[in-house]
């Protein structure tokens, strides 16, 4: 019922883990998305009891969130002590609204989550959280109605992904276009930003799970092979000695990601100067063959930059060739970014044009609201 005006909790990590612009963004996305659509929306985020101090670095992130004032809270875990909109007026909220999306299924809370009707558990990790929850972690899919995910080809017949006996509805990630202006100039140089590590590896039917920094190992040599300079905003810890004097001997252009991309403002920036996104999946995304595209690229192609990107299978739900282009290794990688620069305006247009057709949350998300069949709202409280 995406015509209609609904009541929507989305729940996110915003600052939690503080000074992640692009974190933080993957739920602005949603919660912008859905109120440039006509919606109410308010955004909670579960964090630990500590995390509440008013003088901490949590509590001071989330205050400098201007687009989520006066509609979000973060929420103690286990409690109801709230920094933002205090607990009663959460649980005020959930009773009167329409659907619940959970992302990553942070929210717990047993009043919230059963207030609302429609709860969609929106798997923004595709692989990792299945195989967990296969090994036993419970991921609290049974507290909702729906399952969703950015791992577009999910149940697949060539994907190994276990499905949990759940429909995962797919969806891309979608990005609130007003907030990404065609970025001017070429840009300075090649960039991506992520985590070297984030987690284990888990092992599921003998594939390997692996992460980021399997990915890039396996493309160290690409600064040696183009003539582009590469930039990676990369948080990789210090100890990880080996690995940096790998990125380094190789070419690699490395800055602190807290530093140029630690709130919604200077990562859009950061995006805005970049000249394309070098994207580097986790190393599970691509050996499943997930479909996972993500919600970083879309906001480098909604800025006018291309985006040369480890090839997940997203082409299953994407157009590549022009403006998006994947490759499969270092020698695909420095093929396509020669490519785009050989023809770097043609790209930068295809770019924009294929967020506006295909990842603008004004068509991603009313698609997505009438998959969870979400009941006409009653406008009174339940």
């Amino acid at each position: 019922m995406s015509g209609e005006r609904l009541k929507i909790v989305v729940a996110g990590m915003v600052a939690g883990d503080p000074r992640q612009g692009g974190a933080t963004w993957a739920v602005l996305q949603y919660a912008e998305g859905l109120s440039a659509l006509g919606h109410e929306v308010l955004v909670i985020e579960p964090v630990a009891p500590e995390a509440l101090a008013p003088g901490g670095a949590v509590a001071a992130y989330f205050r400098s969130l201007r687009l989520l004032a006066g509609r979000s809270a973060l929420l103690s875990r286990g409690g109801e002590e709230t920094l933002g909109l205090p607990y009663g007026r959460l649980l005020d909220f959930a009773r009167e609204a329409d659907l619940l999306l959970n992302l990553s299924g942070l929210l717990r809370d047993e009043r919230l989550l059963a207030a609302v009707p429609v709860r969609a558990f929106v798997d923004l990790d595709p692989g990792f959280n299945q195989v967990w929850g296969e090994q036993g972690f419970d991921l609290g899919l049974d507290r909702h109605t729906h399952c969703v995910s950015v791992g577009t080809r999910i149940g697949a017949a060539d994907c190994p992904i276990p499905t949990l006996g759940r429909e995962w509805i797919p969806t891309l990630p979608p990005v609130a276009l007003a907030h990404w202006p065609l970025a001017e100039g070429p840009g300075r140089a090649w960039t991506s930003v992520g985590n070297w590590r984030s987690y284990g590896s888990p092992t599921h039917a003998g594939l390997r799970y692996g992460q980021r920094a399997h990915s890039l190992r396996d493309l160290a040599v690409l600064p040696r092979r183009s003539a582009a300079g590469f930039e990676l905003a990369l948080a990789i810890h210090p100890d990880e000695t080996a690995d940096l004097e790998l990125l380094a001997a190789n070419g690699w252009h490395l800055v602190d990601p807290a530093a140029v991309a630690g709130t919604p403002e200077a990562y859009a920036e950061f995006v805005r100067g970049s000249r394309g996104e070098l994207g580097i999946a986790k190393q599970g995304y691509v050996a499943s063959s997930s479909g996972w595209f993500s919600d970083r690229s879309a906001c480098y192609l909604a800025s006018g930059r291309p985006v040369v990107a480890q090839d997940t299978g997203f082409g299953a739900a994407l157009p590549t060739g022009v403006g998006l282009l994947a490759y499969d290794d270092v020698d695909g990688a420095a093929a396509a970014v020669e490519a785009v620069e050989g023809s770097l305006a043609a790209h930068r247009r295809a770019a924009r044009e294929l967020a506006v057709e295909h990842l603008d949350a004004a068509r991603i998300l009313p698609v997505l609201l009438d998959r969870l069949a979400v009941p006409e709202p009653s406008g009174a409280p339940r």
